[in-house]
């Protein structure tokens, strides 16, 4: 996997809107914010645009994404929000494009299937970060935009899992991560954009999405295997994933030992990863260590 050059006081970073409109303000505070890190910030065509749920038509958004690869003088990308969109883009993709000239891509809910994509067929490193609409809210944790800082300089992450509901491991497990939004990696199996778990740890999270909903998307992946072949599994935040519709309901953790334990294979979970306050941006593509005897994730460094 590439991983890309860190940030420096002075670089150029593109914000684009690559699924739905962002509040333009919101992301306008946070270019401010950049600025105040020392940043030059280019705000991409697809920011201000607005096709119905989409920011823009396929073909802004995709040029937005091409320009900021292509640009030789913008060394990060950060994505104004998610929704939905990003999946549209992906067979027309320049992925050579992305390989001759890798650098930070920064976003997540929806972008994760940007994210998996370039994994796949860019090797690049990305991070799965908070989204530059939501850094730009007047209620945003300190947190949340502290977490930029890891693009600054090549730095380890420890997170400490917050539930232990499920089989407690003692052993190490050591693996690439890949992953993000279980909604929208599920939506990638059997195209050529499909997740790739075999052997890496698979972290994954999800908004506003009943327990039924999970089970179902969980079965999925069952059934395509992916338990079978992924080393570990890291469970992130489910924000507002209670029962609604069908309040007679399976808990989410009693759908994870459906589907997930039967494998064996070690799960933690409880992270202020997804969507959540505070949400902390981890680098997708490096190795992590699943230590089971303190039950701590250890990420490598996401830049050099």
């Amino acid at each position: 996997m590439i991983k890309p050059v860190r940030l420096q006081q002075g670089n150029t970073v593109m914000i684009l809107a690559p699924a739905s409109p962002p509040k333009v303000e919101q992301v306008e505070k946070m270019k401010r914010k950049l600025e105040d890190m020392g940043l030059h910030v280019k705000m991409g065509k697809s920011v201000y645009e607005k096709h119905a749920y989409l920011s823009g038509s396929d073909s802004i958004r995709l040029h937005d994404f091409h320009e900021a690869f292509a640009d030789k003088n913008v060394q990060g990308i950060f994505c104004a929000r998610g929704g939905y969109g990003s999946g549209r883009l992906l067979d027309s993709i320049d992925f050579q494009l992305i390989k001759d000239n890798p650098k930070i891509f920064w976003g997540y809910s929806d972008i994760t299937a940007l994210h998996i994509a370039m994994q796949k067929h860019a090797n690049l490193v990305t991070f799965h970060g908070p989204m530059m609409e939501e850094c730009g809210a007047d209620t945003i944790k300190q947190e949340t935009i502290a977490s930029i800082a890891q693009l600054f300089e090549p730095r380890e992450q420890i997170f400490q899992a917050a539930d232990t509901c499920y089989p407690s491991f003692s052993n190490r497990v050591k693996g690439e991560m890949v992953g993000g939004n279980l909604t929208v990696l599920t939506s990638t199996l059997g195209t050529p954009y499909e997740i790739d778990v075999k052997g890496k740890i698979l972290f994954i999270e999800d908004i506003g999405e009943e327990p039924y909903r999970i089970d179902r998307m969980l079965n999925q992946l069952r059934l395509a295997g992916k338990f079978e072949e992924c080393k570990g599994v890291i469970l992130g935040d489910f924000n507002d994933c209670g029962p609604k519709k069908r309040t007679d309901s399976l808990t989410i953790q009693e759908v994870v030992y459906d589907h997930i334990v039967p494998y064996q294979v070690p799960i933690l979970s409880g992270f202020l990863i997804g969507h959540c306050k505070p949400n902390y941006g981890v680098p997708f593509g490096v190795l992590v260590m699943m230590n089971g005897a303190d039950r701590t994730l250890i990420f490598e460094a996401g830049v050099r």
